[in-house]
């Protein structure tokens, strides 16, 4: 597996730099914020700081192998609301085949303000990411949906619902069982089974809970507001995720990519260490624990 960094935790560089400090950690590559107004992302759209980008990831030897867009849009009830959100993936494919990357995580929509009508938010959804799927097949990405609060697909079982239901190979799940983890959805062996044979790519992160009993709660859809959350983010190794025997669960269901160290400092920085040295560490507890997870049987992973 491949191990990349990702510029949500890098928010106080420039992507240029960014991308040095994954090279200098030993990391094979990056997935890059997709949103204007980002110092360590790509703006929307921006064919010039995206072939700026390909050319120092080309020198670096990391190169851009996903994006990451914000907009939670594409089922939204207001046409032009919609539309705009569809516009906005359709040039994040664009720029995916311009850079080289293969991934695109995608938010799955919302619920709406109100939380009411799902069987048409869905709909919406459903159709939205059935439109893009053959654009990004063309381009030679996959859009991946993540398992994310917020979203229409905050648990595996939903994300696997959709997946299916789109029913095209360029559209996959992003697996974060971090995720699932602090919204108490799926134990990990649990969203293997829902949804491990459909993983197109991952997020690695770790945390501790401040309170495990602490119900989810979560007013926005990109980060936890410090004063909802019941958990702090950890160097991965150093909290509660078991990751060894997920990622030889992953790969026994075939998925052996790419893994995005998805270092939350941009939301987050007191619970970490500096980028500088995050990244490093994260990216050598990832290869032991790559390691250990060789060294498992699947008697132990499923235990």
């Amino acid at each position: 597996m491949r191990i990349i960094g990702h510029t949500l935790g890098t928010p106080e560089q420039t992507l240029p730099e960014a991308l040095q400090l994954f090279a200098s950690a030993g990391l094979e590559g990056a997935e890059v914020i997709y949103q204007n107004d980002y110092r360590s992302g790509l703006p929307i759209g921006d064919e010039a700081v995206a072939a700026e980008a390909a050319r120092v990831a080309d020198d670096l030897g990391v190169p851009v192998m996903g994006l990451s867009p914000y907009t939670t849009g594409i089922n939204h009830e207001d046409p032009a609301q919609r539309r705009a959100a569809l516009d906005e993936l359709r040039s994040a494919i664009d720029c995916a085949h311009r850079l080289g990357a293969t991934r695109i995580r995608v938010y799955a929509g919302s619920w709406g303000a109100d939380r009411t009508d799902h069987a048409a938010h869905w709909e919406r959804l459903r159709s939205a990411l059935t439109e893009l799927a053959p654009l990004a097949a063309d381009a030679g990405a996959l859009l991946c949906v993540e398992n994310h609060f917020g979203t229409m697909t905050q648990s595996a079982k939903d994300t696997a619902r959709l997946i299916r239901e789109v029913d095209s190979p360029a559209v996959r799940v992003l697996y974060d069982q971090a995720n699932l983890t602090f919204t108490h959805d799926e134990a990990w062996p649990e969203a293997l089974r829902e949804q491990g044979d459909l993983i197109g790519h991952v997020h690695v992160k770790d945390l501790v809970f401040t309170d495990p009993d602490a119900p989810f709660v979560a007013s926005e859809t990109a980060r936890v507001k410090a004063d909802e959350r019941a958990v702090r983010s950890r160097v991965v190794g150093e909290g509660v995720v078991p990751w060894a025997e997920i990622l030889r669960a992953v790969k026994q269901n075939g998925y052996d990519d790419v893994l995005s160290l998805e270092y939350e400092y941009r939301w987050h920085p007191q619970d970490l260490p500096a980028p500088e040295e995050g990244f490093a560490r994260s990216a050598r507890a990832l290869r032991a624990l790559l390691d250990q997870a060789a060294g498992l049987t699947p008697a132990e992973v499923y235990r």
